[in-house]
């Protein structure tokens, strides 16, 4: 059994912690101490139905704090799971909260090995080995889905960790590690595949953006489609039934969104500097195209500019089903793409306390909310808005994420 701290209670750092759990000493850091009451309590602090499941029912080793020295003193690996959003004025992640993370571990516990899970610009664990004069640093990316990240971590598709090929001590424990969470694991036969870091950084940015190229792309025949007054449902259907495409990862949307897509696009876009494109650079754009169309939809079903104040409502402001995370959500772009018109916006959202929503009214009363829109805008449909459907503005094809 080893004990193993894992910095930052999101979406990878929790389900990493319980996954780990159930065979090691894990104890999780964060500087929330709601997120630390709540998960000490084995309540879940975010929005995962078999992580809440696994907190109350399994019997875990794992426990949380607030205190770095507590976390890292005496650790076998430490998890850096702590958010690297994209900076745009930086023009790459803003990588801050890792690199502290790093200091306190070599402070408090040099001995211990890190991984880094967050994901961060291609080169950068190399750079820190550099900067820090650190040898025990990994990287190992994740593949999750928000409100199922517990589940891709129990059934993985696949084990990638990072680490320098020339350094038989670091390959070990890259090996060690991978085997920790292929052990946890409730599929047999996961693949593994222990590369170099730089390598592991790229796997990361390139999944997440041929992901969102495939986002893109249907969204785009959606975009004809419907300009054309063609059936969606019928030309995805037909061009998804050829095996080399599949029939996944298909539902139009108002755009990708959420935690890692946009962000891990346009982190990808910013190492093409000098490096010849057209795609990656095109997927980016393609995003901001679909919501101009989408709002620009929205606006000629509220009557606009003939009737000169429609309200607009906006059902829900997550970006997936079971999540809890309003981060670059598609629909956000399009609100401001409305609101930019004049046109008054409100919304339903009932996991907000506040009174406004960048300075769009939050409506409490679901059937209020239903009453006073000319338009119901969501990019995934509901059954709580069904009777209003004459109403309803959705791209979502198939009621599902």
């Amino acid at each position: 059994m080893f004990k193993i701290a894992v910095a930052g209670i999101g979406y990878v750092g929790l389900s990493n912690a319980i996954l780990l759990s159930q065979k090691n000493d894990v104890i999780a850091l964060d500087v929330v101490p709601e997120k630390v009451a709540q998960l000490n309590n084995r309540k879940s602090p975010l929005e995962d139905a078999e992580a809440e499941e696994y907190l109350a029912h399994r019997p875990l080793n794992l426990r949380a704090t607030l205190d770095p020295q507590e976390a890292y003193q005496g650790a076998d690996f430490v998890l850096i799971a702590t958010p690297t959003n994209y900076d745009p004025q930086l023009n790459h992640f803003d990588t801050s909260l890792v690199e502290a993370v790093i200091g306190q571990v070599q402070h408090i516990a040099p001995d211990a090995m890190m991984i880094v899970k967050s994901t961060v610009p291609v080169g950068f664990t190399e750079a820190m080995r550099k900067k820090y004069g650190c040898d025990n640093l990994l990287f190992s990316p994740e593949f999750l889905r928000e409100g199922q990240a517990l589940h891709d971590n129990l059934y993985p598709s696949r084990i990638i960790v990072g680490a320098p090929q020339n350094d038989p001590r670091m390959l070990e424990r890259a090996q060690c590690f991978a085997g920790l969470l292929k052990e946890a694991a409730l599929v047999n036969d996961v693949p593994v595949l222990i590369t170099s870091p730089t390598e592991a950084e790229a796997v990361k940015l390139f999944a997440n953006t041929y992901l969102a190229l495939r986002v893109a792309f249907f969204n785009e025949l959606d975009t004809y489609a419907e300009m054309h007054g063609l059936s969606s449902k019928q030309i995805i259907e037909g061009v998804s039934l050829d095996p080399r495409i599949g029939d996944y990862y298909n539902n139009p949307s108002f755009g990708y969104g959420g935690y890692c897509l946009p962000k891990d696009t346009k982190q990808l876009l910013a190492n093409y500097t000098k490096v010849p494109n057209n795609i990656i650079g095109a997927i980016v754009e393609a995003n901001r195209t679909r919501k101009d169309f989408v709002a620009d939809r929205i606006l000629a079903r509220a009557g606009f500019p003939q009737n000169p104040r429609p309200v607009v409502g906006v059902h829900r402001l997550m970006m997936k089903a079971n999540s809890d995370n309003f981060r670059q959500s598609s629909i956000q772009g399009v609100m401001k793409r409305i609101k930019a018109k004049g046109v008054e916006v409100v919304v339903y959202e009932p996991t907000l306390q506040e009174e406004h929503f960048f300075n769009s009214r939050v409506i409490r009363s679901l059937e209020e909310f239903k009453k006073i829109s000319d338009v119901i805008v969501t990019n995934r449909f509901s059954k709580e808005i069904q009777d209003v459907m004459e109403k309803v503005y959705t791209r979502d094809l198939y009621y599902r994420d």
